[in-house]
């Protein structure tokens, strides 16, 4: 299979051979694809920038989602377009390619760790529907063999990604980018040579990196989610510190491969989600063998004589408890990577503590330069989010666009083992906005079909409609636990986009039998006090 480009673009074509390493920040040309017998090989090597300073139109810090599709935005519109993209290692000195958090380190290896401890579970579902297979109870998954799986499949990606830079003219630079004035542009190789960009327009677009406690041992010991996905080692017996949806997607599919793991929690799980769904998620996880400790902080870390690390927690009456684990992962949330732009040459404003900002319709304080992304202050971290705002962004820049992105309404899924997928107000934001008085809360628990033959449980499957109490009852907010949450809650949201009502949501017909259906057959009201559990799949 071949495609032929015309002019200075070299032809590329997908061959049978063996894989091959790519190391993004190495310069080398060959790619690693996950399939043995298809990888994708380029004739033509990526261009080597030789020159000291350049002028552009656009000039993007940070090769995530958001700055990507911003550049190739502003590339098709015309505008000359340069992306600084450089990925300084984890404490552990775990590094990866071009493409940002959501392809190396967060959604796109986090989904695939997922799926795998999902089929796990299949396995076992397996032999109720008939399946003749080896004791289940044998069955181990290969650390090893999944992690290799996974980091093809993100090296491919890498690869994919800088060669569709180079066929849209967009100059990347593996370099640290940070401010000499508000319209230059100070690039760093991995050599240490600088490289000046001028830009009449620059996007920051740098996303955030994973916080460590400020306690002995962690810096030395612990992991994060850069490191996890790629972990040279079986994870063991593992400690999870944090309990936000990378915490519990975490020890979700940790806990799916078959490892002991614990979720210490601060506060509360979830923080920021609808509390009751978040409750429900956290009981499902523990009824599959997930430890919770609850209102616990982590006070130290050592390593033992063995190579396990002994971890040292107070909980909430101060006494002192301790445990020793293999792996010790924190999820206690991100901090953006604003100070090593040097954002006091160009006199940019910061939010204190978490160094975000807070820009308005992306326009920092700056007029000439924008943020896109986990960067920017009350937006949502997601990389659709992010996405979409780059795109807008450049085409009001050189397109003659006046569309701006809208941050609300924006579904999002916890890959959670039981999923959870909302989109909306949650039911105390929805209180505290329009007052418990005026909304109505809707909700019910459900059978899937595909639970019964292996008899699994169905206690957490839950659904919730938040509406407003006047006129047609407008839907402010839409919650669901169950299987393939994320694809469930994306119809709705377009439908929410579109002003949906309960009365509209209650004449759909739905697709029997499905779990998304039961949005459209809900009609209990928790005013009501009436019992949401069904008697049977068709009530």
């Amino acid at each position: 299979m071949s495609e032929r480009r015309t002019g200075k673009e070299k032809s590329w074509r997908l061959c049978r051979k063996k894989p091959q390493t790519l190391d993004d920040d190495s310069g080398e040309d060959e790619p690693r694809n996950g399939n043995e017998n298809v990888t994708l090989e380029l004739k033509a090597k990526l261009p080597k920038t030789a020159d000291k300073s350049s002028t552009y139109d656009l000039v993007v810090i940070g090769g995530g989602s958001g700055g990507l599709a911003a550049a190739k935005e502003a590339v098709e519109l015309g505008a000359k377009v340069a992306v600084l993209d450089f990925v300084t290692p984890s404490p552990q000195g775990t590094k990866w390619g071009l493409g940002g958090t959501c392809v190396n380190v967060g959604c796109i290896p986090k989904k695939l760790m997922h799926q795998a401890a999902l089929l796990g579970e299949a396995v076992h579902e397996a032999v109720a529907y008939g399946w003749q297979l080896p004791d289940p109870n044998t069955v181990q998954n290969d650390w090893s063999a999944l992690t290799n799986a996974v980091q093809s499949h993100v090296k491919s990606v890498n690869w994919v990604t800088r060669v569709e830079l180079r066929n849209k003219k967009v100059e990347y630079l593996n370099a640290l980018g940070y401010f000499k004035d508000a319209n230059t542009v100070v690039g760093v190789g991995k050599n240490g040579e600088e490289k000046l960009l001028s830009a009449k327009n620059i996007i920051i677009a740098v996303g955030g990196r994973p916080r460590y406690p400020d306690i002995p041992g962690a810096l030395e010991y612990g992991i994060t989610s850069d490191d996890i996905f790629s972990l040279d080692r079986a994870p063991g017996k593992t400690l999870i510190v944090g309990a936000g949806y990378i915490g519990l997607e975490c020890a979700g599919f940790l806990n799916g491969l078959g490892y002991d793991t614990t979720i210490l929690v601060r506060s509360v799980v979830l923080r920021g989600f609808d509390q009751q769904m978040a409750n429900i998620v956290a009981e499902e996880m523990e009824q599959r063998g997930v430890h919770f400790v609850y209102q616990a902080k982590p006070k130290a870390i050592e390593k033992q004589d063995d190579g396990r690390l002994l971890v040292h927690w107070v909980d909430r009456d101060g006494a002192l408890h301790q445990d020793a684990y293999d792996t010790v992962l924190f999820a206690i949330g991100r901090r953006a990577l604003t100070q090593e732009l040097k954002p006091e040459n160009v006199g940019l404003k910061l939010i204190p503590d978490t160094g975000k900002i807070d820009a308005l319709n992306e326009q920092t304080n700056i007029p000439n330069i924008y943020a896109v992304g986990d960067v920017l202050h009350k937006k949502p971290e997601l990389t659709p989010v992010a996405i979409h705002a780059g795109r807008l962004l450049a085409r009001r820049l050189f397109g003659g666009s006046h569309e701006k992105m809208d941050y609300t309404n924006v579904a999002t899924t916890v890959f959670s083992p039981l999923e959870y997928g909302c989109v909306g107000l949650s039911e105390e934001d929805a209180i505290a906005l329009h007052g418990d008085d005026n909304i109505e809360v809707y909700h019910a628990y459900y059978k899937p079909t595909e639970f019964f033959v292996p008899q699994k449980n169905v206690k957490h499957c839950y659904v919730k409609v938040v509406a407003l109490r006047k006129d047609d009852q407008k839907v402010i907010g839409m919650h669901f636990v169950g299987p393939h949450a994320g694809e469930v809650i994306q119809g709705f949201a377009a439908a929410i986009k579109c002003n949906l009502t309960f009365r509209a949501l209650k004449s759909t017909v739905g697709i029997h039998p499905t779990t998304a259906e039961e949005f459209t057959r809900i009609s209990i009201t928790k005013r009501s006090g009436l019992d949401p559990t069904p008697q049977s799949c068709c009530s």
